[in-house]
């Protein structure tokens, strides 16, 4: 094994399906060493041939995502003979809808990104999760599809610009004792509100990350144990008041959070 380890993502579009796919897989062999180079809008068979060669000399392996079956084709016949490992994320779905339905595919790259209605709508959450993060507006919180609550490094603004990118609207709202809740929260059905909270060591954890983040001492009152309780038992009072569904965010991703919370609302 080489001492960098390369996937190679080659697309006739810009090639975000197949580094997803890459990304999510990578993240399950903790590995630090893999470097992912991405190829997008590829059009000639001669580009495909010539990152194969550059995978080859690697040692690498190859993600790919073409709609055009002369590329596929390509790609397999060339990979083939450079002995080079490849993997085609989007060509057996294709074939299983079209033998399936007896429909033929578009064949056209990018349909994904296309500026349709849902594009317009995700570019809307995410201005609207920034314009309303950290309780920076609380009107924001009466027009939101979510309001996520919770202590401070409870993951609020991560899981705010992530349900954006799936469309929909969430302003987050901080937990302090010494700051008076706003009256919006109280104005706005329990359902549409998710309680965030973490186990007290780990935020312990987060926090001192934060201090030398920023270059601040470690004696700081925000990052002790103490202080961390007296948060974490105010903001579950304050989720039980609003009678709102609590979600346990330690040692979960963002993704996972997100389908979670995905779960519990329904959206139309």
């Amino acid at each position: 094994m080489t001492e960098q380890q390369q996937l190679f993502i080659c697309s006739d579009s810009i090639g975000e399906t197949a580094d997803a796919v890459a990304r999510a897989t990578v993240r399950q062999f903790n590995s630090e060493q893999m470097r992912i180079k991405r190829y997008g809008h590829i059009s000639q068979q001669g580009e495909i041939v010539q990152m194969l060669q550059e995978a080859a000399a690697a040692g690498g392996f190859v993600a790919y995502t073409f709609v055009q079956p002369e590329l596929r084709e390509t790609m397999k016949n060339e990979a083939q003979r450079l002995g080079v490992r490849t993997v085609d994320i989007m060509g057996p779905m294709l074939e299983a809808y079209s033998e399936t339905y007896g429909h033929l595919p578009k064949r056209k790259p990018g349909l994904l990104h296309e500026m349709d209605a849902d594009y317009f709508r995700r570019v809307d959450a995410i201005e609207f999760a920034v314009k309303y993060d950290d309780g920076k507006d609380n009107r924001g919180m009466l027009q939101a599809e979510v309001v996520l609550i919770g202590v401070s490094r409870t993951s609020k603004t991560p899981l705010s610009i992530y349900l954006a990118h799936k469309g929909i609207k969430s302003a987050n709202l901080p937990i302090i004792p010494e700051i008076k809740l706003p009256p919006e929260l109280f104005k706005i059905p329990s359902k549409r509100i998710i309680g965030l909270t973490m186990d007290a060591n780990q935020i312990l954890q987060i926090r001192l990350e934060r201090l030398k983040a920023v270059g601040l001492p470690d004696g700081s009152q925000y990052a002790t144990f103490r202080r961390i309780q007296e948060e974490l038992d105010y903001a579950e009072s304050i989720m039980k008041q609003l009678g709102c569904p609590v979600i346990n965010v330690t040692n979960k991703a963002i993704e996972e959070t997100a389908g979670i919370i995905l779960d519990l609302v329904s959206f139309r």
